[in-house]
């Protein structure tokens, strides 16, 4: 559960997904929160940020770690306050 000022896209975007997925039996799906690339970023922003080269070995990891996992873990987590 996202708790930032993006709340309501980033949710309508993932439970959106999990909908349409709903029908697709044994189709997995998920969603990543990218942060800002230091260039997108106006001088002096204090908005959280990584370099391209990171987020784009994060995003590999992402991927190899879905195509690796069969099984999902059930686990309660998030906030609801």
């Amino acid at each position: 559960m996202s708790q930032t000022a993006g709340t309501y896209v980033c949710n309508h975007v993932f439970y959106g997904l999990m909908h349409a997925l709903r029908l697709r039996p044994g189709t997995r799906g998920g969603f990543v929160h990218v942060p800002f690339a230091p260039a997108q970023l106006p001088p002096g922003s204090s908005q959280p940020s990584l370099p391209l080269d990171q987020l784009t070995e994060a995003l590999a990891v992402v991927v190899r770690s879905a195509l690796a996992t069969t099984t999902d873990l059930k686990i309660a987590a998030g906030a609801t306050h």
